[in-house]
């Protein structure tokens, strides 16, 4: 709950603290007196939108902190664990405003961001504006205090997980069938290309291997010619050959070396370089031997070497880089190929996974039906009991059917019927301005009881309601305070003699400048405010004697 709230030059409030107890707290004061600028305080220190202009005139800055007690509050023990934020059994939210509009966020004096702050503020308090009564025309917000007061928070957890799965699924599919035409122009494109290069059928080191043998076959003339010539100088030549020299060279060297032993080696050197010479007279032989000189080969290379390059030249590419080219386009046709495969199964996909959000969208429309019916009795007996004795609350839960979103497939509308003969209809066609005031309150206050939130604040929610409806309603916020902290700022006597607590809002002006003040009211002094409240700047003994009533009532 919350236990402390220290304001400090916000907006035409200097300095206020504030102790705040378990139980019904009153907030009033006279109009334009600021009866709610503890509330705007506190929304500030919650996470909510910072402006340059709630800084006090003439100060540097704004600082709002709060302090809650954590006792059984395991939703905001548990964040706080999470983020590594927990230090005792006590929380204090804090926040800066510069005079130029910058602020600073901090729990337990550790700085965090807004988001972090907004977070934990939800778990500790909730805020019933006074505008909530135009909130509950909207569509959505009805769906929100339907599922809010179910407690839907791990059921739609995973209707809204089964949607992101379903959507995303979805998507990958329209996207693939809208290139279907352009995979379809591509396919035709490449099945063109390939069936010249399946064709070719060129092999991975063909191109070089042909350029060699092409080079060979063009130039086998003159390679036999020089062959030939090379064999007569090396060994067969009749007048003179290099073996014959050798032979010479080498009688000579083993007489010298009978002579003179240094020269002994050079024999065998000689002998070694004949035996090398006769070796490459042998391959130059075998190979003259092996010259083709085919023409139909010949013919057959040309072909093939000329088929290579124009489509090397054809597709862009180098003669070597045809084969990789040609790996690279199957490659490709076979990821085109795949595509309607790939589609089909990417349809079951979708399908299963749009079965599994059907199958928890469908729990959600059947807790959420089940809810509906427990809220038409407790609201509709809340009308009752707030002057609206003929009144019919109903809350219709539809299943769209088809058309999905992150919270389900359902649809809802707050129907009611105020009096007797008339259908329901639509709560915004129906209810008057004071009429939607009490019914307002009576859902807000009916869903409170089941939200774990353990402090609540009503900002002025009551109006348009006053007499004998007006003390239903402080009764109602009263049997509220007995188990969960609420504050309420109200201008109606009935409302604020129910509370347990009650403070009082002043505002001053002294020396040109204006201050508004918080003070807890005692027994007396609750008295006299009571009978403010009943008979205005007139109070009469008549008026405290009812002011005394409403707090005996109470």
């Amino acid at each position: 709950m919350l236990a402390h709230l220290s304001v400090n030059n916000f907006a035409i409030v200097k300095a206020l603290q504030l102790e705040l107890s378990k139980g019904m707290t009153t907030i009033t004061g006279e109009t334009g007196a600021g009866k709610s600028i503890a509330i705007d305080a506190l929304s500030l220190c919650l996470g909510g939108r910072a402006e340059a202009s709630m800084v006090r005139q003439g100060e540097e800055k704004t600082e709002v902190s709060a302090a809650f007690v954590l006792d059984n509050n395991i939703h905001a023990t548990r964040w706080l664990e999470d983020n590594e934020l927990l230090d005792g059994k006590d929380c204090i939210l804090r926040r800066t405003i510069s005079k130029d509009g910058r602020s600073r966020a901090f729990i337990n004096g550790s700085p965090v961001p807004l988001s972090q702050l907004k977070s934990l503020g939800q778990l500790l308090i909730n805020i019933h504006g006074q505008h909530a009564h135009q909130q509950l025309m909207k569509p959505e917000q009805q769906l929100a205090m339907l599922d809010q007061y179910a407690g839907h928070g791990e059921l739609m957890k995973k209707t809204r997980l089964a949607y992101q799965n379903w959507r995303q699924a979805n998507n990958q599919l329209k996207q693939l069938q809208e290139n279907s035409q352009q995979n379809l122009a591509q396919l035709q494109l490449l099945e063109y290309q390939i069936k010249e290069l399946n064709e070719l059928a060129i092999g991975e080191d063909e191109y070089a291997e042909l350029e060699q043998e092409h080079k060979r076959l063009s130039n086998s003339g003159e390679l036999a010619m020089n062959c030939q010539q090379a064999i007569e100088l090396l060994y067969e030549g009749e007048d003179v050959n290099a073996l014959g020299m050798l032979q010479s060279v080498s009688h000579t060297l083993i007489e010298l070396a009978e002579m003179d032993t240094k020269l002994a080696a050079l024999p065998n050197m000689i002998s070694e370089a004949m035996i090398q010479l006769e070796e490459a007279n042998n391959e130059l032989r075998s190979y003259l031997d092996n010259i083709d000189v085919d023409p139909e080969r010949m013919a057959y290379v040309e072909e093939r070497y000329s088929r290579i390059m124009s489509l090397s030249r054809k597709h862009h590419v180098l003669p070597e880089e045809l084969y990789q080219h040609h790996q690279d386009l199957l490659q490709q046709i076979e990821q085109l190929d795949c595509s309607e495969e790939k589609m089909s199964e990417l349809k079951e996909e979708v399908g299963n996974k749009y079965q599994l959000l059907v199958n928890v969208a469908e729990k959600l429309h059947k807790s959420r039906s089940r809810y509906a019916k427990e809220l038409d009795k407790l609201i509709s007996q809340s009308m009752h009991e707030l002057s609206m004795e003929k009144a019919e609350f109903k809350i219709d839960v539809c299943n769209q059917g088809g058309h999905p979103s992150p919270l389900g497939f359902d649809s809802v509308t707050f129907l009611v019927s105020t009096n007797p003969g008339q259908p329901l209809q639509p709560i915004a066609k129906v209810a008057s301005g004071g009429e939607l005031s009490r019914i307002s309150l009576a859902i807000q206050v009916i869903t409170a009881q089941k939200v774990d939130t353990p402090s609540l604040i009503f900002d002025e929610v009551d109006v348009g309601i006053s007499g004998p409806t007006a003390a239903v309603v402080g009764k109602m916020l009263r049997t509220l305070g007995e188990s969960t902290q609420v504050m309420c700022v109200t201008h109606l006597p009935q409302v604020a003699g129910c509370g347990h607590n009650q403070l009082f809002v002043a505002k001053h002006t002294k020396g040109g400048t204006t201050e508004t003040q918080m003070v807890k009211l005692d027994n007396e002094q609750r008295v006299a405010e009571l009978a403010r409240l009943l008979g205005g700047s007139q109070i009469t003994e008549s008026t405290l004697a009812n002011a005394k009533e409403l707090l005996i009532a109470a």
